[in-house]
C-alpha cells in the first residue's frame, strides 16, 4: 500500500533545488532512468511512448530519459526500441516539446546492443568484439572489423546531432550491461589481439573513441552523461577494480555525469534490477512464434532460476559500491548519478545525505508517475512498489507496466501469474527487512 499523503511541509533539502548539468539546468535532482519501455512500434515512437514520458514529466522529475535508442539499425535488439534515422524526427520532436511543456528536461539513451540481438531484428549478422555464439538470442555473432568500429564511432556522433534535432537536452551513452561498448571492455567477450583487445588500454579504446566523438558533437548545448558498470558480476567480466578504471577513463572526457550501475543483461540481469525474475510472467507473455525455444525452456522447473539467478532485494542496493566509486573519483569533479532500489522519499534523502548530486529512478515511476510530487508533499512517502518485477517480466514482450496498473485498466492477469506476483512480493519484503 502506498503511504497516505500528509500535510507535512515540502522537503527543504537540496533534493528539490535546481542542478546545473553541463549546459542545462534541471529543476530538481531526480531523473527518470532509461528503463526499457517497449512502447515503440516498428522501431518508431508512438503516442503511448509520448504519453508515458509526459506523465512522468508532469509527475515532477527533473529530467526523463527515453530508453535505448540504437545509433543505427545494426544495434537494435527489439522491434519496440528506437534507432536513429531522419524519418522519426518529427514525432520525436512532438514528444520532447510535450515533455518540455511540463517543465522537465528530456534525455535519450544512445547505444548499440552488439551481440544482444538476432538477424531477424537487426537485419544483419549481429556484431561484437569477437566471433562467437550468443545463447540468449540464440545467434552467431561476428567480430567487427576495425573500419566498422570507426563507422560505429561516427554513428554515435551523428546520433548526438539527431538527438539535438529531436529537441533533446541530454544524451546518455550506454557503456554498461554487456552491450557493445562493454563487450569490448570485458575479457569474457573480447579476445582480440589488435589495438582493440588485450590490455585495458586497448579494450577501452572503442569507448574512448566514442566519447571523443560524442563530446565533439555535443558542443555547448547538449549535456552528456554515461552509464557504466561498477562491476559486471560474472565470470571474466569487468571487476570492481576495472570498473573504477573505466569510470576514470570516462571522466577524462569531461562528460557532465556518470551513472553508476552494475550487472549484465545476459549473465547477471537481476544484479541490474534487484530481486527475482518473474519466470512464469516472462514465459507467459513471450511469443511462441518468435521465442518458442526460450518459452519452452523457462517452463522447465529450475531452468529459469539458473538463467536469471535471484539477487536478494534491498532498498538502495547499489549504495555500498557507489560509495566506493564516490571516493575513487572524488578528484574528478564529475557528478556521480546514483541508480538502484529507490522506493521512498527517505531513500531520496539518504542519497542526498550520502553526497550524490543526482539519482535515477524507474520502478516506482512505472507504478506511480506522480512519485516525485508525492515526495515533495510528504518527505516520508513510500511508493508501495513491492518489487515483484512483473513490469520487467512483461516488458520484453508487451510493454512496461505495473501489475496494479494492468488490473486497474481492466486487463486480466492469469491466476498463476497472480500467485507468482504474491510470492515474489513477499520474498522481496522479507529480503529487504533482513538487510
Amino acid at each position: 500500500m502506498a503511504t497516505k499523503k500528509t500535510k507535512e511541509p515540502a522537503n527543504e533539502s537540496k533534493l528539490f533545488t535546481p542542478f546545473q548539468l553541463g549546459p542545462i539546468t534541471l529543476r530538481n535532482r531526480i531523473i527518470r532512468s532509461a528503463a526499457f519501455e517497449n512502447m515503440a512500434r516498428a522501431n518508431a515512437p508512438t503516442k503511448e511512448l509520448q504519453d508515458y514520458h509526459v506523465s512522468v514529466a508532469r509527475g515532477g522529475v527533473g529530467m526523463t530519459t527515453v530508453a535505448y535508442c540504437a545509433v543505427d539499425q545494426t544495434g537494435v535488439s527489439f522491434d519496440g526500441q528506437l534507432y536513429v534515422r531522419p524519418e522519426i524526427i518529427p514525432d520525436m520532436k512532438k514528444m520532447t516539446d510535450a515533455i518540455h511543456a511540463e517543465g522537465a528536461k528530456a534525455s535519450i539513451q544512445l547505444g548499440h546492443c552488439g551481440n544482444m540481438t538476432h538477424m531477424s531484428t537487426c537485419h544483419c549478422i549481429p556484431v561484437s568484439a569477437d566471433t562467437w555464439f550468443n545463447l540468449y538470442s540464440p545467434t552467431i555473432h561476428r567480430r567487427l572489423k576495425v573500419a566498422e568500429i570507426k563507422t560505429i564511432v561516427k554513428h554515435f556522433g551523428e546520433a548526438v546531432d539527431f538527438a539535438r534535432e529531436c529537441g533533446f537536452d541530454c544524451v546518455e551513452i550506454h557503456a554498461g550491461h554487456a552491450y557493445l561498448l562493454s563487450q569490448f571492455l570485458a575479457r569474457r567477450t573480447n579476445h582480440r589481439h589488435d589495438e582493440y583487445g588485450g590490455s585495458f588500454e586497448n579494450r577501452a579504446r572503442f569507448m574512448n573513441e566514442v566519447l571523443d566523438e560524442v563530446m565533439a558533437h555535443a558542443g555547448k548545448d547538449i549535456a552528456v552523461i554515461v552509464k557504466t558498470n561498477m562491476w559486471d558480476d560474472c565470470w571474466q567480466g569487468v571487476s570492481l577494480e576495472e570498473g573504477i578504471q573505466v569510470a576514470k577513463e570516462i571522466a577524462k572526457h569531461k562528460v557532465h555525469g556518470i551513472v553508476l550501475s552494475g550487472g549484465t543483461v545476459s549473465r547477471s540481469p537481476m544484479t541490474i534490477l534487484g530481486g527475482a525474475m518473474p519466470i512464469k510472467t516472462l514465459a507467459h507473455y513471450m511469443s511462441m512464434k518468435d521465442l518458442w525455444w526460450l518459452k519452452a525452456a523457462l517452463n522447465i522447473p529450475f531452468v529459469g532460476s539458473i538463467m536469471t539467478p535471484t539477487v536478494p532485494f534491498k532498498e538502495l542496493y547499489f549504495m555500498d559500491k557507489a560509495k566506493i566509486f564516490q571516493e575513487a573519483l572524488k578528484d574528478t569533479n564529475i557528478p556521480l548519478i546514483y541508480v538502484g532500489g529507490v522506493q521512498s522519499g527517505d531513500n531520496c534523502q539518504q542519497i542526498m545525505d550520502e553526497g550524490f548530486e543526482l539519482f535515477q529512478i524507474a520502478h516506482v515511476l512505472i507504478k506511480d508517475p506522480d512519485f516525485v510530487k508525492h515526495v515533495q508533499e510528504n518527505p516520508h512517502y513510500h511508493a508501495g512498489c513491492k518489487r515483484s518485477n512483473y513490469c520487467v517480466g512483461r516488458m520484453y514482450s508487451k510493454n512496461m507496466k505495473c501489475h496494479e496498473c494492468v488490473e486497474r485498466d481492466g486487463e486480466q492477469i492469469a491466476p498463476r501469474i497472480q500467485r507468482e506476483i504474491a510470492k515474489l512480493e513477499k520474498d522481496a519484503e522479507l529480503s529487504n527487512r533482513s538487510k
